[in-house]
Parts: C-alpha cells; sequence; structure tokens
C-alpha cells in the first residue's frame, strides 16, 4: 500500500472558492490575475515590428516631403505675392497653397502609414475564463497571439508599398497641375492685354482714318458713307474692347483659383514680366524622357507592381496561420498551466485557386492601362509637340511677312484714297486685315506657350524649381522589393 502522503506528492490541490468569503485562494486568484493583466498592458505597447525595406524607403521619402511641403503638418510661410515677382513665386505660392496638392500628398501620407499596418502582427488577446457552479471552481487568465503565415506579412507590405508609390505619383501630378493652371491663367492674363492694346491701336487708327474721310467728305471728293462706315467700325472695335476688358475678371478669378485664394481674399497681382516656358522641341529625346518620367505612367507602373505583389498575397493563402496563447488556473497551487495551439487549414483549393487567379487577372488588367496610357501619351505628346511647330510657323509668318505687309498695304490704301484713286472700303479692307493679322499672332502665341507649357509640366513631367518632388531615382526606389 502506497501511503497517502506519497499519493499525493506533485498533485495540485484543488478545491472550490467562495469569492465572498475572503478565502486566501480567491485572493489570490484575484491578484494573480490582475497582475497578469497588469503585465501585459505595460509590456505589449512598447513592442515595436521589424520595418520593411520599402517601408523604410517609403517613410524616409514622405520625411523628405514633409520637410519641405508641410513641416509638422503646419503649411510653411507663403510668399508675399508682388506684380515685380517672377513667375516662379507664383507657382510656388500655388504649390504651398492648392488644397488639391494637400489632399493628394495626404492620402500619399496615410498610404505610407498604412505600409506600417500592414506588416505588423495582430494585436495579442488577453483572456479570462471562470467556471462557475454555485462557487467558482477555476480562474484562467491567459494570453494568445496570432502568427500570420510565413511570408505573409511581407507580402501585404508590399502591396501596400507600391499602393503608397502611386500615391506619390499621384500628388506629383497634383503638383505639375497646380503649377499649370497658374501659367494658363497668367498666360491668358498677358495675352488678353495684348489683345486689348491690339484693339486701343486700332481705335487710333480709326480715328486718323475718320479725319481723313471727313476732309475728303468736305472737298467733296468723298460720299459720308465714307465717315459712317469709319464710325460702324469704331463702335464694333469699342465693343469688342469692352467684352475684353470685362473678360479680365474671369481670367483673375481662374488665376485666383490657380493659388488656391478663396472667394475672400485678396485679389492677386499677375507678374508684370512676361516669361515663357524654356524646352528645347528640337532634341530627339523628348518622347523617351516622357515616357520615362511622365507622373501618370509612373502611377500606372507602381500599380502593376502592387498588382505583382497582389499574386504573392493571394499565393499566399495557400500557408497556414498559427495562434498560440497559455493560460493558468490561479485558484490551483501549484498553478496549472494550459498551453494552447490552434493551426488554420487551407483546405479550399478552388478558393485558393480563384484568388490567385483573380490577382493575376488584376495584374494583366493594371498591365493594359499602363500599356493603353503609354499610347495615349505619344498622341498627346505628338499633338502638343505638333501644336508648339505650328504656332511656331504662324508667329513666324505673321511678325516677319504678313505683318508688315499688311502695314504697308494700309499705308498704300490710304494715299491712294486720299489722292481719289481707291475707294474707301479698300482702306477699311486694309484696315481689318491689319487688326486679324495682329490678333492672330497673339492667339498663336497663346497656343505656342500653353502647349510648351503642358509639354514640360504634364507630359514630361518637369517640376518647376522649389518644387516639393523627389528626384526621378528615389521615387523610383520607392517601391521597394515587393
Amino acid at each position: 500500500m502506497i501511503p497517502n502522503s506519497i499519493q499525493n506528492r506533485g498533485t495540485p490541490k484543488t478545491r472550490a472558492v467562495d469569492v465572498t468569503s475572503g478565502d486566501p485562494a480567491s485572493a489570490r486568484s484575484v491578484f494573480v490575475t490582475a497582475a497578469f493583466a497588469s503585465a501585459l498592458y505595460l509590456m505589449l505597447p512598447g513592442c515595436e515590428g521589424v520595418p520593411t525595406e520599402g517601408e523604410r524607403r517609403a517613410q524616409q521619402n514622405l520625411q523628405t516631403i514633409a520637410a519641405v511641403y508641410r513641416p509638422q503638418h503646419q503649411r510653411p510661410p507663403l510668399p508675399q505675392l508682388q506684380s515685380s515677382d517672377s513667375l516662379s513665386t507664383f507657382l510656388q505660392f500655388a504649390i504651398l497653397n492648392q488644397p488639391r496638392v494637400e489632399a493628394a500628398y495626404y492620402d500619399w501620407a496615410a498610404t505610407v502609414r498604412r505600409i506600417t499596418v500592414a506588416r505588423s502582427l495582430p494585436d495579442p488577446e488577453f483572456r479570462f475564463e471562470m467556471d462557475i457552479s454555485g462557487i467558482v471552481s477555476s480562474v484562467m487568465p491567459g494570453a494568445m497571439a496570432e502568427f500570420p503565415g510565413f511570408g505573409k506579412l511581407e507580402a501585404a507590405a508590399n502591396v501596400v508599398t507600391a499602393e503608397s508609390q502611386a500615391k506619390y505619383f499621384v500628388f506629383e501630378s497634383s503638383v505639375l497641375q497646380a503649377a499649370f493652371a497658374v501659367k494658363k491663367a497668367y498666360y491668358q492674363q498677358h495675352f488678353l492685354d495684348a489683345r486689348i492694346a491690339i484693339n486701343q491701336q486700332t481705335l487710333r487708327l480709326l480715328a486718323n482714318l475718320e479725319k481723313v474721310a471727313r476732309a475728303q467728305h468736305e472737298a467733296g471728293k468723298a460720299t459720308l458713307q465714307d465717315v459712317l462706315r469709319v464710325q460702324i467700325e469704331h463702335d464694333r472695335i469699342v465693343t469688342t474692347i469692352s467684352n475684353l476688358k470685362d473678360s479680365r475678371n474671369v481670367l483673375l478669378a481662374q488665376f485666383k483659383a490657380a493659388l488656391g485664394l478663396k472667394e475672400a481674399d485678396p485679389t492677386p497681382p499677375v507678374p508684370a514680366k512676361f516669361e515663357s516656358t524654356p524646352l528645347d522641341v528640337t532634341s530627339d529625346r523628348l518622347m523617351a524622357f516622357a515616357l520615362a518620367r511622365n507622373p501618370r505612367l509612373k502611377s500606372m507602373e507602381a500599380e502593376v507592381h502592387r498588382a505583382d505583389a497582389e499574386i504573392r498575397v493571394a499565393q499566399k493563402a495557400q500557408v497556414p496561420d498559427i495562434s498560440a496563447g497559455i493560460k493558468a488556473d490561479a485558484i490551483t497551487w501549484p498553478f496549472i498551466f494550459r498551453p494552447e495551439l490552434r493551426v488554420t487549414l487551407p483546405v479550399w483549393r478552388d478558393k485558393i485557386k480563384a484568388q490567385i487567379e483573380g490577382a493575376e487577372a488584376g495584374k494583366r488588367a493594371a498591365a493594359a492601362r499602363l500599356s493603353a496610357e503609354e499610347i495615349a501619351l505619344v498622341v498627346e505628346f505628338v499633338e502638343k509637340l505638333y501644336l508648339v511647330r505650328e504656332a511656331g510657323r504662324n508667329l513666324a509668318l505673321f511678325n516677319e511677312r504678313l505683318l508688315p505687309k499688311s502695314r504697308q498695304s494700309l499705308e498704300v490704301a490710304q494715299s491712294a484714297y486720299v489722292g481719289g484713286q481707291l475707294e474707301f472700303v479698300n482702306v477699311i479692307d486694309a484696315q481689318r486685315s491689319l487688326l486679324d493679322f495682329s490678333l492672330s499672332a497673339v492667339e498663336a502665341r497663346v497656343q505656342r506657350e500653353l502647349a510648351l507649357a503642358e509639354l514640360s509640366l504634364l507630359i514630361l513631367g518637369t517640376p518647376p524649381a522649389g518644387a516639393p518632388v523627389l528626384p526621378s531615382d528615389a521615387a523610383d526606389r520607392t517601391r521597394g522589393n515587393p
């Protein structure tokens, strides 16, 4: 026979506890549970995961842009705009102040922060169980942690990393679009003033012609009809000038909006000095540069990498997830520990196959959109380059040939009219030709400058000086290694 002392040796002493009785075992269980929960609360929030290479690069790039664009999440001081300032000062103002640029920036920043979330382990759980049957028979505090299958977190992080790269290029596109909006309104303002000046010169010319027509009429060499023709033309030009001046309010509103100013803000000045967009349109490397640097293409390229990373996430669905934990019975002495292990069983092969094939289809769609955008960019590039060259040829035609000949033709017609060799209608026709050619020359300049600005900013993706964008090689490395 084995003595009871030997039989009971090593066997935990377990008994029911009345938690209202002040029993020492009850107090111990409460103390152990509270201590266990407090330890988890104090220790676990200090844990940090290991960032991926793409995450580190994305955060570094975000810090680089934030230091210039939104230091401490605050807009840096804006320059005080003066009409004597250069166009670059206005571009800088617009980029820092335009709400659309700010929205795109924070969309990108939010996606960069999501990389950390995607690669982090799920939060551990504190668990507490009690067996109660009239009285408490067991008190079990514990902890449980989930561990996704090997490579799943990295694959998920790579998806968000590629998404953050796409969002960055959306931000860069918004910077370029803000600059283009300012340039467009700026050029239209300057050429509006040129149109008004041309029409005012025409008014002065008509005033001289009216004097000539009246003199001819008084001398009996012409009829009153010649004077009326001049007055009709004069009234038409006066109305045109009024319409042009009235349209200045529209262009000022567009310029104000391009700078990101609200309706209550004072109307900004317009740069007094005219600045053209420097661009060598004869370079054979422009198309290659556009395909390599255009932010719309870079964003779509990042979407292809994102789709590729999603394929890897889908493939990782075949890897089981593990959950592990431990519980301790706080009533028994010595404590009874209960380890717990859970493993998912990815047995639904048709589901996994569908996930992989869906991700592969998404990649093919992203690649097709990228190809379509490349084709569209080539067409757009050729169209804008044609507009620049066409406008240049037209401008040279007007300035070098048509305008000088038109001025000469008007002088000849006016002299012939005074000499009674030509009817006044020919003088008016010559005057209208000079006005039309002058305005056409202005239109050619508008077309050329807008096409140059669009080529440089929106197609070639060339940022203005001081713009808060990454160098081309740094932006390309944002993707990491999905």
